[in-house]
């Protein structure tokens, strides 16, 4: 089995792209939000009942199986370390994820994959050697930026999807996942479409390369996965704020017509940025998309609900997941106060 780095937690303090530019204004907007204020009428629930996993990193279902045998919970999703599932270029190691998917099925519960392609901390390196040293690869990766204030400060890595190069490495990645694990597992997502380069953006970067990168492999992916689920997480595009250049809605169309699922890092009730943003779209596909998977991480339970002034519950979590956004599955971090119970 490959070892299992410390970077394999999951993340505890992703903010994503736009980190605490988009905080700060979120607090505005939620302080300012009236009392009485309520989402958009929404469609009826899904027949289907709502479907509670665990998230978590790759190093964390060991010791997280008390909670994974939980009654009330039907499965985990894991985020794995692409350096960690290609050591070499073109050599696959999956022992973590056949491990991981092992205690699973042990329990009866269901497995959901996710492959980082971006960190969120400047330290984190998260990428197969190959890809960062060879020139074809452009460094493989570019830096990541938070605005605090007009001032850049770095905030992790994204790879760079919009080279060609890249993107070939990634699709062969997914395709050696697909050829071992469709069927077997419930799900696989991509990262978030959130992105944030900086001010001077890389060489060959531009945001519609970056679209159209993203799109390219979430399409790759659904044509090797082709029983289970493929799920791109969207809350924002670069360049796409408020539907911007037709990106939020071109792939929302893009998704509904090539029966790829949708959903996101962040359940937030009436977040005034992703209302302005993903939330309304994911609200008009729910019915259109195979499925709607998004998770509850760490930062977002420090949300304050305007109206109680304390943190969401689960039950408002829940509400706003299941009546607005039609939200099918779960994936809820495992410091979630009603897993302490």
């Amino acid at each position: 089995m490959a070892s299992r780095s410390t970077d394999g937690h999951a993340p505890a303090t992703r903010l994503g792209v736009y980190g605490s530019t988009i905080l700060a204004l979120a607090a505005t907007l939620l302080a300012a939000t009236p009392a009485a204020a309520t989402p958009p009428a929404a469609t009826p629930a899904a027949a289907a009942p709502l479907r509670n996993f665990l998230y978590m990193g790759q190093d964390d279902l060991d010791v997280s199986l008390k909670l994974l045998d939980r009654p009330d919970i039907q499965g985990v999703q894991v985020l794995y370390i692409w350096k960690n599932l290609e050591p070499q270029k073109g050599v696959y190691d999956f022992s973590m994820i056949e491990h991981d998917l092992a205690l699973a099925q042990k329990r009866g519960k269901q497995f959901w994959l996710q492959i980082q392609d971006r960190s969120f901390r400047p330290e984190a390196r998260w990428f197969p050697k190959y890809l960062l040293e060879g020139p074809e690869y452009g460094g493989g990766i570019a830096r990541q930026y938070d605005d605090r204030g007009g001032t850049q400060v770095a905030a992790g890595w994204v790879v760079r999807q919009w080279d060609p190069q890249v993107r070939a490495r990634y699709q062969a990645l997914i395709a050696a996942l697909a050829k071992q694990f469709d069927g077997r597992i419930l799900g696989f997502n991509t990262e978030e479409s959130a992105a944030d380069v900086g001010k001077d953006p890389p060489e060959g970067y531009s945001c519609d390369a970056y679209f159209e990168g993203s799109k390219e492999n979430i399409l790759f992916a659904r044509g090797a996965f082709k029983r289970s689920h493929v799920v791109q997480y969207v809350n924002f595009w670069p360049c796409g704020w408020a539907n911007a250049n037709g990106y939020m809605s071109r792939f929302f169309e893009f998704a509904a017509a090539n029966r790829i699922g949708v959903g996101g890092p962040d359940i937030v009730p009436n977040w005034r940025p992703q209302m302005r943003n993903s939330y309304p779209f994911i609200h008009d596909y729910r019915d259109k998309v195979p499925v709607v998977a998004m998770a509850i991480q760490e930062p977002t339970l420090d949300y304050i609900n305007p109206v109680t002034q304390k943190p969401f519950t689960k039950d408002e979590f829940i509400a706003f997941a299941t009546d607005y956004l039609g939200v099918d599955v779960i994936f809820w971090a495992r410091s979630s106060p009603w897993l302490a119970n």
